[in-house]
């Protein structure tokens, strides 16, 4: 395979709303720039990067899909990400490795919720961005009406630089060679107003243009456009319809010729160093300079074993090269480099800055860490992406016994590929809870650990998440003493406990004086307490914004001990927390739901039934509403099902955690009486 330099190799996403397109648009750009012969479709499962047998199932993406292909001098690394809002991770996840961003949307449904995210979360990333109206040939749909919403959404910085023509069935070019007609609008203006915003990037330029009045040519406005690029001082608007191919050439000339190669784009943002001590660190594109590159996808395959896909930013990575991984001091060799074509793989010799490529069997490869070849870039890390919060969650058990292990080995593996799924163990239930992004995401996992894996699972509703915290100020004693002969256990321990801001967590404070409990027992004293703060004090739930300061104690030169501090800390915190007004909290999330405006009454008078309020409205498109709300979590069980009734099937919804706040008084006495009664069975 050729190998192409670094100033000839593009980097493009395609975000944005599920059914918008994006997968047919990718493979109508490899079909037109001949990666492949023949275009597959999403219905029979034959695209290039829904290859996964699940995503073939859910006709819909479910990861992100690595591709490339060839046009003109140019190679250009395609990856095509979910849209639907259960899988958002994959897409954030894929932000890291391109310059560009490439906003996918469907003509017919215009701005849709997750476009609005992947547009915020590319901003804050610094990246380029365009927008790719599809579907433009599609009965009844409104050009104009779709462009004016494009602008309103993101800016009026988002301007045409081709425009439909003949009913959709082709486009006209606005930048390089701007002629002919167009279904609504003029090619002229909309060159014109390219030229303008570009040329304001360029002051000297500019000067030029309005003294001179002379025509400037593409080539010219190449270093304004990257410039403006950069800045999202422009967002170019194209339009295709990649069920036919209109556009889809003139797609692939904006790749080439005018989006940024990576010594164009903006630096990815790299620190260098831990917590407050860390500084921004600028890699340089440049084959030549030590490596470095950055993981942002993990695949494990039963076949294949672990597959870490990266992006190179910095150096020349080879077979044989020694590469260390994040802060590790053990290289590994690198035996096979590919890359990747949806689900195969292509061996290639070398990858250069800008290059999207795997290595596979690493097992030491995790999601967002640092290849590097050499100790000068250790504790170089990119700047973490902001992932939602999953809140959806079932707790699962498995059906055969002796599963356990292999259960917690599949979980682990999946967490790896997901940044969006997370396992937790309760304790105080024994209980194993899968949390995910929502009802779809969490229904892929299991099926996959059934069919891939040959798990098989039971499953049920998790324990609510609640917490315990306190509302007053209390004084709390114990005197451990116990002597059964020989030596005995002597430990005293006077302490006062106070609430905490919300949020605040957990202050343990020393405050004794004299030695009256020597300073190796204090960590005895705070174990106690600890053992209370996961265990909780009144309905079995962890505590939380509590502040305990021990301010006296006694102790016996030769009966004191550990355990005899471990259990008078325990018990005086306990002592004290019965005074201070104990109460339960329960977790309020905010909520987004997507809902035809007709809706709007029923969303909100359903909200308020679940003891939620609406806190916003937004209008979108196509006659749809974004309604923003909070909710306690406890009352959104079975919210899908609720949603899909409600809205005919059109209603979507997104939630993450917001805040705790006290649970009403009634469902405080429940969950004190469920516990009380089940620590009495215990006891029994």
């Amino acid at each position: 395979m050729a190998q192409y330099a670094t100033q000839n190799i593009r980097t493009v996403a395609l975000v944005g709303h599920g059914a918008s397109g994006k997968t047919t648009l990718a493979e109508a750009l490899l079909l037109k720039a001949g990666a492949i012969k023949e275009a597959g479709t999403v219905e029979r499962g034959t695209t290039v990067s829904d290859f996964d047998p699940m995503a073939k199932e859910f006709r819909h993406s479910l990861r992100a899909s690595v591709m490339h292909l060839e046009t003109g001098a140019t190679r250009v690394h395609l990856i095509d990400t979910p849209g639907f809002p259960d899988f958002i991770g994959q897409a954030i996840g894929a932000l890291d490795a391109v310059e560009t961003v490439a906003l996918v949307v469907n003509a017919q449904s215009g701005i849709e919720m997750i476009a609005t995210r992947m547009m915020d979360w590319a901003a804050k990333r610094r990246l380029c961005r365009l927008v790719v109206i599809n579907k433009i040939d599609a009965e009844n749909v409104d050009l104009p009406k779709v462009l004016a919403a494009v602008q309103t959404a993101f800016g009026r910085e988002c301007l045409p630089i081709n425009l439909p023509a003949d009913g959709g069935k082709r486009v006209v070019d606005c930048f390089f060679t701007p002629a002919g007609e167009s279904d609504f609008s003029s090619v002229a203006a909309a060159h014109q107003a390219l030229v303008d915003q570009v040329i304001e990037v360029d002051e000297e330029l500019m000067a030029k243009y309005l003294e001179q009045g002379d025509e400037i040519s593409p080539e010219q406005l190449h270093a304004p456009f990257e410039k403006a690029l950069r800045e999202g001082h422009l967002l170019p608007v194209c339009f295709v319809s990649a069920r036919t191919g209109a556009g889809v050439p003139e797609l692939l000339e904006i790749f080439d010729r005018l989006l940024p190669n990576p010594t164009e784009g903006n630096p990815p943002l790299f620190y260098k160093g831990e917590g407050d001590a860390a500084e921004e660190f600028r890699s340089e594109p440049d084959p030549a300079k030590h490596v470095l590159a950055h993981v942002f996808k993990v695949v494990i395959d039963p076949f294949v074993g672990k597959l870490g896909v990266f992006r190179v930013h910095q150096g020349t990575v080879t077979k044989d090269t020694q590469l260390f991984i994040g802060d590790g001091r053990k290289p590994f060799k690198v035996g096979h480099l590919f890359l990747l074509q949806g689900g195969k793989s292509v061996e290639i010799d070398a990858a250069v800055p800008g290059d999207i490529a795997a290595v596979a069997k690493v097992d030491d490869i995790e999601f967002d860490c640092v290849l590097h070849d050499s100790h000068d870039e250790d504790h170089i890390h990119m700047r973490p992406l902001e992932f939602p919060t999953p809140m959806h969650g079932v707790a699962i058990t498995p059906r055969k016994r002796g599963d356990e292990q292999r259960i917690s080995d599949v979980l682990h593996r999946m967490v790896a590929e997901d940044p969006t799924i997370v396992v937790e163990h309760d304790a105080v239930t024994n209980e194993t809870v899968l949390r995910a992004l929502g009802d779809l995401h969490l229904r892929s996992i299991l099926e996959r650990m059934s069919s891939q894996f040959k798990l098989e699972i039971d499953t049920k509703p998790p324990r609510v998440p609640y917490r315990e915290t306190i509302m007053g100020r209390a004084d709390g004693f114990h005197r451990h003493k116990k002597q059964t002969g020989g030596a005995g256990q002597f430990g005293e321990v006077s302490l006062k406990v106070e609430p905490l801001e919300r949020g605040a967590g957990f202050e343990f404070l020393d405050q004794t004086k004299g030695g009256v409990i020597p300073h190796q027992f204090m960590p005895a004293v705070q174990k106690g307490v600890e053992q209370v703060l996961a265990a909780g004090a009144i309905a079995g739930y962890p505590l939380q914004d509590v502040r305990v300061i021990v301010y006296d104690g006694k102790h016996h030169p030769v009966d004191s001990k550990e355990v005899a501090f471990v259990s008078a800390g325990k018990k005086a915190f306990l002592d004290a927390l019965q005074k201070a007004r104990p109460t339960v909290l329960e977790p309020i999330v905010s909520v987004e739901i997507i809902c035809p405006e007709t809706n709007t009454g029923d969303i909100a008078g359903d909200l308020s039934s679940r003891r939620g309020q609406v806190t916003g409205t937004n209008g979108l498109p196509g006659g749809m509403l974004a309604v923003s709300g909070m909710a306690p979590l406890v009352e959104l069980e079975g919210y899908s099902a609720r949603l899909k009734s409600v809205t005919g099937g059109h209603g979507s919804w997104t939630m993450q955690l917001s805040h705790y706040e006290p649970a009403p008084p009634n469902l405080q006495q429940q969950l004190v009486a469920e516990f009380q009664k089940q620590r009495k069975h215990e006891e029994d």
